[in-house]
């Protein structure tokens, strides 16, 4: 796999982070890829934060690996980059989207007939003018066949680990993730909101305390008496302070810390099915897959309701 080469799409109106976050990950894989900054006709682009990028030079043949980043220079797209996608995306060897960059593979026909997800406050969008994908709101990434798309902004370096990894091993894209200081790499069916995004950040210190022990000790006693103990608040003021700081109550909080660790755990491969059920509170793998099963109902449902 070494020396693939990769082309990373720059045009007017680019999130430059959406383009600079996968190719930090690849440039850290030192001689792996062959990166090349383009857009369509060779002219520099001017981002969206208003940075002025410098392409390397124009689109011509179809990469190992093209990457689209997004920015609100989708929203009006250059008929000429539409039209290069589509006559040229089906050769490339792989296609990475990040962001709101699936619109632009959408438009080019490049996404009909598969799985695709972007930005949470896209995705909607994204089902409605194209409705012959089939958009995952929830993960920060998607991967269908040699197409792989990815929501907002860092998840596009989530998805760019995940294809170091593919390619050259799990060591070198841990090894990468750690020079980034990144807190977490994150599995592709990781929801774009975690439990602390989701919700508010309690203005307490007691129960920002909660929220932080929760998150790191999911196989602990996470009930209301026990958490309120942990608070010095009797379990009646807990539940009522704690609904009213976070946003919602702590027993679906802390159903949300532990989905989200066993989820992780699963994808990642740290140990069987009953070893991720004790250490993520649920004691047994049936408790754990009914919990998975009462979160894709009220899933379903809230998406239903939209």
């Amino acid at each position: 796999m070494a020396g693939q080469r990769v082309d990373v799409i720059v045009f007017d109106g680019v999130q430059s982070l959406d383009v600079t976050g996968p190719l930090e990950v690849l440039a850290g894989a030192a001689g792996h890829y062959d990166i090349r900054i383009l857009s369509v006709d060779g002219q520099p682009a001017r981002a969206s934060s208003g940075l002025r990028i410098l392409p390397d030079g124009a689109l011509t043949d179809p990469p190992d690996l093209l990457i689209v980043p997004g920015g609100i220079g989708t929203r009006d797209s250059d008929p000429r980059l539409v039209a290069w996608l589509r006559e040229h995306g089906p050769s490339a060897g792989r296609l990475m989207s990040v962001c709101t960059g699936a619109f632009l593979l959408a438009e080019a026909g490049l996404l009909d007939g598969r799985r695709a997800t972007t930005h949470w406050n896209h995705c909607a969008a994204l089902a409605r003018r194209y409705p012959r994908i089939t958009v995952e709101p929830e993960p920060i990434f998607v991967r269908d066949g040699h197409v792989s798309t990815s929501a907002g902004v860092t998840a596009g370096i989530d998805l760019a680990l995940a294809i170091v990894e593919d390619d050259h091993g799990r060591d070198l894209a841990l090894a990468i993730a750690r020079h980034l200081v990144m807190f977490l790499r994150r599995p592709g069916g990781q929801r774009q909101f975690s439990a602390q995004l989701a919700n508010q950040v309690a203005a307490r210190d007691p129960l920002r305390d909660i929220q932080r022990y929760a998150a790191e000790h999911p196989a602990a006693d996470l009930s209301v008496p026990a958490l309120a103990r942990r608070a010095n608040l009797s379990p009646r003021q807990f539940s009522r302070a704690f609904a009213a700081e976070v946003g919602t109550p702590p027993g679906r909080y802390v159903d949300q810390v532990r989905l989200e660790a066993a989820r992780r755990l699963l994808e990642e491969g740290h140990g069987g099915v009953e070893a991720v059920a004790r250490t993520c509170g649920y004691g047994t793998p049936e408790a754990m897959r009914r919990a998975f099963v009462r979160d894709r109902r009220a899933t379903q449902a809230t998406s239903d309701e939209t």
